[in-house]
């Protein structure tokens, strides 16, 4: 049954025209005919919960049915949601402001709600912090994040007005970042994407993804970025991708080696996660955007819908996804 409502929930909204395209795409690389990997395509989606973008981002036409299993999907990703995580508490996540409230002391630095707060207000926030990390609260890939050097505007007020005018309601102070990570991209706060489980107050760490800024103010996939994986020591295991499937071993700005980059504070931040994650035990499964500073590990933001995640078959020689790790400690 679960299957079959997934089926029909993507049929109603469906980009054939995108699928057709991957398709193409996938016939181009492995020199199958269009018709064959077509095929394969809806077949994933109908045994795996497999989309499209999941089909050609994992790499399923290197794989066969049994390595298929090992790789967690959209559908399945959505699953595990849906079990997890109450939809009735989804809000305190959702929105960036409410979040904030929950977890000050995770954040570790000074914030300010433009939804409240007047002119006077923001005046003396930008008093103490010349530099600002402006957000919305309620949208998501880094979308209206914005880094804002104070001092370029004559007019506070003029700019409190614009950014409550951009809907951008959440003022918080920039974050320095620990050397170790300006080494990979100085212009943006470099993150860990640390996701867990959590269940009847017990946290474990299923996996963590280090996103990496490529020359923007954010490290956000959807937004420029690129990410990679990094193992239990946070050591980087694999290259970095980009959203247009570039692939890089050293980061094209900085000439950084990628690959066997140490996560500097990677068991502080293991335990700051787990910790977090216990404040509110209606929402199981998190993804944390995690900051290194040269004071610790901070808290950006978590998130209801962490995303799938996982290293390639081509990058792997085992071609094993991340689902195995997944059933541990949970049951889908």
């Amino acid at each position: 049954m679960k299957k079959i409502r997934f089926i029909f929930k993507r049929l109603r909204n469906f980009n054939f025209s995108a699928m057709f395209k991957t398709a193409s795409i996938v016939s181009k690389k492995t020199h199958r005919l269009y018709v064959f990997v077509l095929i394969d395509i809806v077949y994933c989606g109908l045994k795996y919960q497999a989309g499209y973008n999941d089909y050609l981002e994992f790499e399923f036409y290197l794989l066969n049915n049994k390595q298929r299993k090992t790789y967690l999907t959209a559908g399945k990703n959505n699953e595990i949601v849906r079990k997890y995580n109450n939809k009735e508490y989804w809000h305190l996540l959702d929105n960036k402001i409410e979040f904030n409230k929950i977890f000050d002391k995770y954040l570790k630095r000074e914030w300010l709600d433009l939804t409240k707060a007047t002119v006077d207000n923001f005046k003396d926030f930008v008093s103490k912090h010349d530099v600002i990390i402006v957000k919305p609260i309620d949208d998501c890939g880094g979308n209206g994040v914005k880094k804002t050097d104070t001092k370029e505007y004559k007019s506070l007020e003029d700019l409190y007005n614009m950014l409550k005018s951009n809907k951008q309601f959440l003022v918080e102070e920039y974050i320095i970042q620990h050397e170790e990570m300006s080494r990979l991209s100085p212009s943006s706060v470099n993150t860990l994407r640390m996701f867990t489980i959590n269940l009847n107050g017990k946290v474990n760490v299923l996996q963590a993804v280090l996103k990496i800024g490529n020359g923007g103010d954010v490290d956000n996939f959807s937004s420029g970025g690129m990410y990679t994986f990094v193992d239990d020591n946070g050591v980087v295991i694999a290259p970095a991708i980009d959203k247009e499937d570039n692939i890089y071993k050293r980061h094209p700005l900085t000439n950084e080696k990628i690959i066997g980059f140490k996560t500097p504070l990677y068991k502080q931040a293991k335990e700051l996660v787990c910790e977090a994650a216990k404040e509110i035990s209606q929402i199981g499964y998190i993804g944390w955007d995690i900051a290194i500073t040269k004071n610790g590990p901070v808290v950006l933001e978590g998130n209801v819908f962490p995303g799938v995640f996982q290293i390639r078959p081509s990058f792997s020689r085992e071609k094993i996804g991340i689902l195995p790790t997944y059933l541990k400690y949970m049951d889908i």
